[in-house]
């Protein structure tokens, strides 16, 4: 039973940071990118994120409010969060810069 306990710590754990991880980078997204990515308003995720974050500190991970919680972060994570990073630039960019060719970047005859 130790082991599991264990288990179920860590658990708690990482649900707490992946929650606080998602609800800081909502909070660093601009308003307008929300609307602008035709998703809910930024206090609306707030909200929703800051929620998740409590009821995970608060509650054990067997009852179904943390569950509730992971639910929305991973709403966020895998259709918010992409479509604002697209429309803000964040992360690589796909294209390169403005001297690549199609066959990777121009080193001007070197």
């Amino acid at each position: 039973m130790q082991g599991f306990a264990g288990f179920m710590w860590l658990l708690s754990v990482a649900l707490i940071l992946f929650s606080g991880f998602a609800l800081i980078d909502a909070a660093t997204r601009r308003e307008d990118a929300y609307r602008a990515a035709d998703k809910k308003t930024k206090p609306f995720w707030l909200i929703v994120l800051g929620l998740a974050f409590v009821v995970n500190l608060i509650f054990n991970i067997l009852s179904f409010l943390p569950i509730i919680g992971l639910v929305a972060t991973i709403v966020y994570m895998v259709d918010v969060r992409p479509a604002l990073r697209g429309l803000s630039g964040g992360g690589r960019s796909r294209r390169g810069s403005s001297s690549d060719g199609p066959y990777g970047p121009y080193n001007g005859g070197r």
